[in-house]
């Protein structure tokens, strides 16, 4: 119980800190962008037509612009200590709202392409160490180191035009039915699901060559009990350990994958955060993105609780 409470309470400290980090450095390189902050705000609302000196003046006074930067940014923090992430500077809507929307896609993308990855890559490594240095488990290897060095927007490119183009099976893009989900949520796991299986390939090597598993065997176990029993569970430890890496992979991933399929997700609301200069959006996508990440570790420092008893007094 001791070790659960210290794990959440570093994390809730961890959570604290990105914000705080995510915050100041959103405010600093919006505002270290090329070109007028006004200018980009208003053509956001009105339309580049429709934008003009006048305007843009507006927008500058509307939103405090011609105050000292550090004044701005206390006011932003006063603010997200208060849970107030303020209003859209293009829409007008509540940041909070938008993210909420946003947000609820990019947790479904996120689940179906852990999932995927879960059910391909861990298997698939345990399968190659059953043989270690075979045909089979080079050509596996070989084949993940590839997989993982390629960009994510090629894989998934390649998937739109095989299953989309040219089959016809899937959508190339947008939002609906769980046909959307299929192609955007396989790019982000074939990347994940290339190192997992190379990491529970070693870890299932290595614990075959353990001591217990060896006296596990002279007790007259089943091959296949003593990889149920013995060589699985101890082997899990370093696989979910391994995926809090992973999910770094898998926070960038969003940004590319969701404005390659126009996923309406926090990696797309980002991007167009970005280009329309609309800081609170911005700010708070990229805060919400951080404290995935931070979640997402969480759960796997109490997956590895669960799975090695030894940590749970000592976490």
């Amino acid at each position: 119980m001791g070790g659960l409470i210290r794990t959440l309470g570093a994390r809730l400290l961890q959570a604290a800190l990105v914000a705080l980090a995510v915050g100041v450095a959103c405010f600093l390189m919006v505002r270290l962008l090329p070109g007028d902050m006004a200018y980009r705000v208003a053509a956001g609302r009105y339309g580049m037509d429709h934008v003009n000196t006048a305007a843009a003046e507006a927008v500058r006074a509307e939103l405090g612009l011609d105050r000292p930067w550090w004044q701005q940014l206390g006011a932003w923090l006063g603010d997200l200590a208060r849970f107030d992430l303020g209003v859209s500077l293009v829409s007008g809507d509540r940041v909070v709202e938008e993210l909420a929307v946003y947000l609820g896609h990019t947790l479904l993308l996120s689940v179906a392409a852990l999932v995927m990855s879960a059910l391909v890559g861990p298997p698939l490594g345990v399968l190659l160490a059953l043989r270690p240095g075979s045909v089979a488990d080079r050509a596996g290897m070989a084949a993940g180191a590839v997989l993982r060095a390629v960009p994510a927007f090629v894989i998934g490119l390649v998937l739109m035009l095989v299953f989309a183009v040219r089959l016809g099976w899937l959508p190339v893009a947008g939002v609906g039915g769980w046909q959307e989900v299929v192609l955007p949520a396989a790019t982000l796991a074939i990347g994940l699901a290339a190192v997992s299986s190379r990491v529970a390939r070693d870890a299932m090597v290595a614990v075959s060559r353990a001591p217990y598993l060896g006296f596990a065997r002279t007790k007259g176990l089943p091959e296949g009990a003593v990889i149920r029993r013995h060589a699985l569970r101890n082997a899990a430890v370093p696989v979910a350990a391994y995926l809090g890496i992973q999910l770094v992979t898998l926070v960038e991933g969003m940004v590319i994958v969701e404005t390659l399929f126009a996923w309406p997700g926090i990696g797309h609301a980002l991007v167009h955060a970005v280009v329309a200069r609309d800081v609170p959006m911005v700010q708070g996508t990229a805060l919400a993105m951080g404290l995935i990440f931070v979640a997402l570790n969480a759960v796997v420092d109490l997956a590895c609780l669960l799975i090695d008893p030894r940590r749970r007094g000592t976490a």
